[in-house]
């Protein structure tokens, strides 16, 4: 079987990017769905929330599809929170969160070894996360990813923020945006990155900032999700993703036209 590392050389992972021309040295992943399964941990944790709030709980597929959005509009879009109650359900969610739903997420097979090679070969490697920053470090330190990353970019530590205000970050586009200034100035070639996620927000952030983006099958989207949000490739493993950063997995041109290696994305 092909193996994250024996995947990845050097040669292939400079090789010249479709959008930029230049050599394909940073990698930017999302965080839950993409390198971490929340396990219930997220899922769980909103439905107690709701629930201490003595809110309508909703069925485990609408509260998955709220893992990748950014939390407070989830609530607002997805489940119909009232406004003035956001605030309260993800202090609640939070507290939970914290203290026991972080410790069952696990880490998606393969991650730690893709991640060490592409660290080892002098990739520039940045997580993009809509989850508050401060808890994103926590939770890549509690499984031992930390280490891996040049740079960890999320939403603000404080979810109460509202369009309008200096620090809020309204999305995606922003955070990855972010994280690339933090690897520019820290003097990393970004001159051609890429985006791994598994939501079409990331794929969309990913395209406002005019990179491409590579769709992990194990995430949250709902089928179809990706590809119409325009990704340039879904893998269903990290040895697949290990192949398509390398350059040598779906062609761009086979995933513009909605079929992959494994038929319709």
């Amino acid at each position: 079987m092909t193996t994250a590392s024996s995947a990845l050389n050097r040669d292939a992972l400079n090789r010249s990017g479709p959008d930029s021309g230049g050599p394909r040295t940073a990698v930017l992943f999302d965080l839950d769905g993409t390198l971490v399964d929340p396990a219930g941990g997220i899922t769980g944790g909103i439905a107690r929330a709701l629930s201490a709030l003595e809110l309508p709980v909703p069925e485990p597929e609408v509260l998955q599809s709220m893992i990748g959005p950014k939390l407070a509009d989830a609530l607002m879009t997805i489940l119909d929170v009232p406004a003035d109650k956001v605030d309260e359900v993800i202090a609640v969610y939070r507290q939970w969160y914290t203290s026991e739903g972080m410790a069952m997420s696990r880490v998606y097979p393969g991650i730690p070894e893709l991640l060490g090679q592409l660290k080892s070969d002098g990739v520039a490697l940045a997580v993009a996360t809509q989850k508050p920053e401060p808890l994103a470090k926590k939770l890549l330190a509690h499984h031992g990813l930390d280490g891996y990353f040049h740079i960890i970019r999320g939403s603000h530590a404080d979810e109460t923020l509202k369009p309008g205000h200096p620090d809020y970050r309204a999305g995606k586009a922003e955070i990855i945006a972010a994280a690339l200034r933090d690897l520019a100035a820290e003097s990393f070639d970004v001159s051609a990155p890429i985006m791994v996620g598994d939501r079409h927000q990331d794929v969309h952030g990913a395209r406002s900032n005019e990179l491409d983006c590579i769709g992990v099958a194990w995430g949250f989207a709902p089928e179809g999700e990706l590809a119409a949000a325009g990704v340039s490739a879904v893998v269903l493993s990290t040895q697949e993703l290990a192949i398509e950063l390398a350059g040598t997995g779906l062609s761009l041109d086979a995933a513009a036209s909605g079929k992959g290696a494994h038929g319709a994305l």
